[in-house]
C-alpha cells in the first residue's frame, strides 16, 4: 500500500489532474524500473503470522533494519510503520506482510542486486529471531481471524469500506502478496499504448507467475487466488479498464475514471479522515461532507490516484499489478518481462500487433482462465501457453536491443512457458504427493 504523498499545492483548475500525470513523462534516457513486492512474515515455531509488537514481530523487524543498515523510520503516532533509504521504502501491508518499494534503477541486473540485498537486510536481522518470510500470492492456511492488523489509520478505514462494497476485499487486505513493476513513459502517446498492452498482457504476467492454489489449509480450485480475490473486490476501482482501448484515450480520460471511484479519505497532520464513499469532484467544488469548505491540494489527488487498484494503473509513471509474488528469480523476471515489452519501440510495436484485435470479453476472458488455469488456461480461441511463448520472444528481442545482459532473467518464465508448470502446480503436486495433504512444508519451501 502506498504511504501518504506530499508536496502538492492547491488545485486551481481542473487542468491540473491531468497535468500532473504528464508531468511523469521522460526522455527514453532516463527510464528507470522500480519494482515493489511483498511477503508473509510468520513465526517459525508454529506458522503462524508474524504479530506487529513483541520481540519476535514485525516492529521488531522493522527496528532492526533501521539501526542495523541506515534507514531511516516512517511513524504513525508513534508506531513505526515503514523505513526509507537512498529513494526505496519499506513499508507494511495490512496484516504485517513487509513490503519493499526498490528505487528506480536503471537496469535489471540492479533490480537483482536490490533484491538480494534487501533479502540479506532481513535475513541478517531475523537470524535467531525465530522469524522467516515466504513467498507465496496467498496465505495458505491463516484465516480473517488470525490475522494482525498494523497500526495504520489507512487500513482502519478500508477494512470497513472492503466489507462493505465486495465479498472478498478484506482477503486482498490481509492475505495476499503481489509483486508490481513500475516502468515510465515519454508522452502521452506513449502512456496509452503501453497501458493498452500492459492490461492486455497482464493475464500472462499472472499465469506466468500463479502461485496461491490454496486457503485455509487446502486447495482453492484456481492456480492464482490472488487474481481470483481482485475480480470481486470493489468493481468501481479494479478490473481490465475497457474505456483505456476506446477512442480518446489519455490522461483526462483517466482522471475521469478516477474522479468517479468513491474516496477512502483525506489525509491531514498526520491522520486520516474519513471520506469514505465521498466524491473527489464534490471536494473539488468545496463540497466535501469530510471537510466542508476546503478543496483539495495536489497531494490529495496524489492520494486518491493510489486508492484506484486496476490490473495495471497509471501515476506519474505505470504500474503492472497483476502477478503473485514467488522466489527472488520469478520476482526479477516479472520486471524484466514488462521492461523487455515496453522499453524497446520495436518490441513494444510488437507486442501491440499481437492483442490489439482483441476485444474486452477476449482481456476479461484470458484473466479469468489465468487465474484459475494458470499457464494453461484459455479464452476466445486464445491459449495463455503458446502466447507466454511468442510474448516472451517478443521481451527477450527487446531485452536484447539494451545490449545489457538482462534477458537471462526469463529463463524461469521460459521454463513455465515449455513445461506448462507454473509454481502452483508444483506446489499442488507436492501437497498431493510427498506432503500427503499437509501444508506445513510449504513454509520452509517457499521461505526467501
Amino acid at each position: 500500500m502506498s504511504i501518504p504523498q506530499s508536496g502538492g499545492g492547491p488545485i486551481e483548475h481542473f487542468g491540473q489532474l491531468a497535468e500532473y500525470m504528464a508531468k511523469g513523462e521522460k526522455p527514453a534516457a532516463d527510464w528507470r524500473i522500480g519494482t515493489e513486492h511483498e511477503k508473509f512474515g510468520f513465526l517459525t515455531a508454529d506458522h503462524s503470522p508474524l504479530p506487529y509488537d513483541g520481540p519476535a514481530s514485525v516492529r521488531a523487524v522493522l527496528e532492526g533494519i533501521q539501526h542495523r543498515f541506515g534507514w531511516e523510520p516512517i511513524y504513525e503516532q508513534d508506531a513505526i510503520i515503514g523505513l526509507t533509504k537512498d529513494g526505496a521504502n519499506v513499508s507494511l501491508e495490512p496484516g504485517g506482510q513487509l513490503e519493499l518499494s526498490g528505487a528506480p534503477l536503471v537496469d535489471l541486473n540492479g533490480t537483482r542486486a536490490e533484491l538480494e540485498s534487501h533479502f540479506a537486510e532481513v535475513h541478517a536481522v531475523t537470524e535467531g529471531m525465530g522469524v522467516a518470510f515466504m513467498g507465496l500470492g496467498a496465505a495458505p492456511e491463516w484465516t480473517h481471524a488470525q490475522m494482525p492488523m498494523m497500526p495504520k489509520g489507512r487500513y482502519r478505514l478500508m477494512t470497513d469500506y472492503m466489507g462493505r462494497v465486495g465479498t472478498l476485499g478484506t482477503q486482498m487486505m490481509y492475505r495476499t502478496c503481489t509483486v508490481q513493476v513500475n516502468l515510465d513513459f515519454g508522452s502521452e502517446a506513449d502512456m496509452v499504448k503501453k497501458l493498452r498492452v500492459s492490461l492486455a498482457l497482464q493475464p500472462v504476467a499472472t499465469a506466468l507467475c500463479a502461485n496461491s492454489p490454496f486457503l485455509e489449509g487446502k486447495p482453492n480450485d484456481h492456480k492464482s487466488w490472488r487474481s481470483r480475490i481482485w475480480r470481486d473486490l470493489d468493481a468501481a476501482r479494479t478490473g481490465m479498464l475497457p474505456f483505456a482501448f476506446e477512442e480518446g484515450m489519455g490522461y483526462e480520460r483517466y482522471v475521469d475514471w478516477v474522479l468517479d471511484v468513491p474516496m477512502y479519505f483525506v489525509y491531514r497532520d498526520g491522520k486520516y479522515i474519513n471520506a469514505l464513499g465521498q466524491s473527489f469532484r464534490d471536494f473539488l467544488k468545496g463540497e466535501l461532507p469530510a471537510l466542508p469548505g476546503e478543496k483539495p491540494t495536489l497531494s490529495d489527488w496524489a492520494d486518491h490516484m493510489t486508492t484506484v487498484f486496476p490490473e495495471a494503473r497509471v501515476k506519474k509513471f505505470i504500474e503492472m499489478r497483476g502477478a503473485d509474488v514467488g522466489s527472488l528469480e520469478q520476482n526479477v523476471a516479472l520486471p524484466a518481462l514488462w521492461v523487455g515489452l515496453l522499453y524497446d519501440q520495436g518490441a513494444l510495436d510488437a507486442a501491440w500487433d499481437l492483442v490489439k484485435g482483441w476485444d474486452h470479453e477476449t482481456r476479461q476472458g484470458l484473466r479469468v482462465a489465468a487465474s484459475v488455469e494458470g499457464i494453461q488456461g484459455g479464452a476466445s480461441g486464445v491459449q495463455l501457453q503458446p502466447l507466454a511463448a511468442r510474448v516472451l520472444d517478443i521481451a527477450e528481442a527487446g531485452l536484447k536491443a539494451r545490449g545489457l545482459g538482462e534477458e537471462r532473467h526469463l529463463d524461469i518464465f521460459r521454463e513455465v512457458a515449455a513445461s506448462g508448470q507454473t509454481p502452483a502446480d508444483r506446489w499442488l503436486a507436492r501437497y498431493r504427493g510427498d506432503w500427503n495433504g499437509s501444508l506445513a512444508p510449504i513454509y520452509a519451501a517457499t521461505t526467501l
